[in-house]
């Protein structure tokens, strides 16, 4: 628990009022107010190229996206904000991509003030780590990891750019997407092409796409995964458990992903394209659909397999505690083990040698629920307001919830009570569905009674 002091002062008498609030609610609360001071710059005339000011729910619209690291838009990010907008659209992708708490312990790391121990759970709730000791540590890691990653990316996209684009906008241009690709945030500033032209202009660039692509993934595994990877190197055997389901489970959505694009999508939104680039853009989109939100085909071209597949990928998205949304690779992976064990009547899940907890298997049916309760409910609503057809608007909203950004319909075309749901499903995909249900639980009493049992019937 943390405890807040506020004090207030009416007619010259000071109350001083104490709030305590759960670690889960400070989590949630840092990410309300990074979206409120973002809403608040990007209203600002100075943030659009023509200076004048952008609806106060525009703003709130594209402050929650890049808040939650999504990237649906309701304007071409090139053509509608200036070089100021762009910044505070990168700094928000920037903080929302790595957790408002990481971000502040850093600064507080980086100016030689003690970090606490309320400090150090707050930073291993955010990492998704049970454990408060090496937390300070593990924050250092993470911040390296991510200047070199994005770094890097940003000088091998330099590369490509800077003939396109001179030395300015060059470097520009390769931080701006390293970022973006690196946080899963899918904004870009491609504009210049063409309105929402995304990455098609590069559909067969080499370097481009796996630029992009291992950024993309890198960023998807989760800090936990890179903890291990760079405590134990290559050495697959020794990896803890959830780094080895997250690294299978990730081979086996891009590639299988990959592959089943190109069959449904050969002669469709892949039709004109040489055989090497069919092969690239499916690779590509097969990842970027993790949650990324860039796209070099394109989708209003898809075929409803092709469709309903890259619905499929966003609505699992990445690993826990990334920069990714979904359910989570491992969400995924223990619902077909517990799936496999209940057919095998066996009352625990194991892997890998393993044994998993026997909550785990409560936790991930916990996480789908409320997953597809929300997305269900959503689609009932926009349904009955909009005039696209279920499935585009379908598509969506998994991409909403699942903090991806891909589109096949323009945004801005749906109506304000749309919108609404849409802002709503990107902020609980970034902050979790279960964390957000647990917060809004955690004052609930419960009687501490174990009622009678009864069997019921199932399937």
């Amino acid at each position: 628990m943390i405890k807040l002091n506020i004090i207030l002062k009416y007619d010259g008498v000071k109350m001083k009022l104490k709030k305590k609030i759960t670690y889960k609610r400070f989590i949630i609360l840092g990410f309300l107010i990074l979206i409120a001071v973002g809403t608040l710059l990007l209203t600002l005339p100075i943030a659009s190229k023509d200076r004048s000011m952008t609806s106060l729910f525009d703003a709130l619209f594209t402050a929650t996206s890049a808040s939650c690291v999504t990237g649906l838009v309701v304007f071409d990010t090139f053509s509608h904000w200036s070089l100021f907008g762009q910044t505070v659209i990168l700094l928000l992708v920037q903080i929302g991509g790595l957790g408002v708490i990481s971000v502040i312990s850093m600064f507080s790391i980086a100016l030689g003030r003690r970090i606490g121990l309320q400090e150090r759970q707050l930073i291993a709730e955010t990492a998704g780590n049970g454990q408060i000791g090496g937390m300070v540590r593990l924050i250092k890691r993470i911040f390296l990891i991510t200047l070199i990653v994005e770094s890097t990316g940003a000088v091998l996209l330099f590369i490509k750019f800077y003939p396109m684009l001179g030395v300015g906008r060059g470097i520009y241009y390769a931080i701006f997407h390293s970022v973006s690709a690196f946080c899963n945030a899918g904004f870009d500033l491609f504009g210049v092409r063409g309105e929402y032209a995304s990455l098609t202009p590069f559909a067969g660039d080499v370097l481009v796409n796996v630029v992009i692509m291992l950024l993309i993934i890198i960023g998807g595994i989760g800090f936990p995964v890179w903890d291990d990877l760079i405590k134990k190197k290559l050495k697959f055997k020794k990896y803890d458990l959830h780094t080895k389901i997250v690294l299978c489970v990730s081979f086996i959505l891009i590639f299988g992903g990959a592959a089943l694009f190109y069959i449904f999508e050969r002669n469709a939104s892949l039709g004109g394209m040489k055989g090497g680039t069919k092969i690239l853009s499916s690779l590509f989109q097969s990842v970027t659909a993790r949650t990324a939100g860039f796209n070099t085909v394109d989708l209003t071209k898809l075929s409803k397999s092709g469709s309903l597949l890259m619905t499929s990928l966003m609505a699992v998205g990445g690993s826990p505690a990334s920069t990714a949304g979904g359910i989570k690779t491992t969400t995924l992976a223990v619902l077909f083990l517990n799936a496999y064990a209940a057919a095998r009547h066996t009352k625990s899940i194991t892997l890998f040698s393993r044994r998993l907890h026997d909550n785990v298997a409560e936790q991930a049916g916990a996480v789908i629920t409320i997953f597809a309760t929300a997305v269900f409910a959503s689609l009932l609503f926009m349904c009955a307001k909009e005039s696209a057809g279920a499935g585009d608007i379908l598509f969506e909203i998994v991409s909403a919830a699942g903090t991806v950004g891909l589109a096949k319909t323009v945004t801005a075309a749906f109506l304000p009570a749309s919108k609404i749901i849409l802002i709503l499903l990107m902020f609980c995909g970034r902050v979790g569905g279960v964390t957000l249900m647990l917060s809004l639980a955690e004052k609930c009493d419960f009687a501490p009674v174990n009622r009678p049992e009864e069997k019921i019937l199932i399937g």
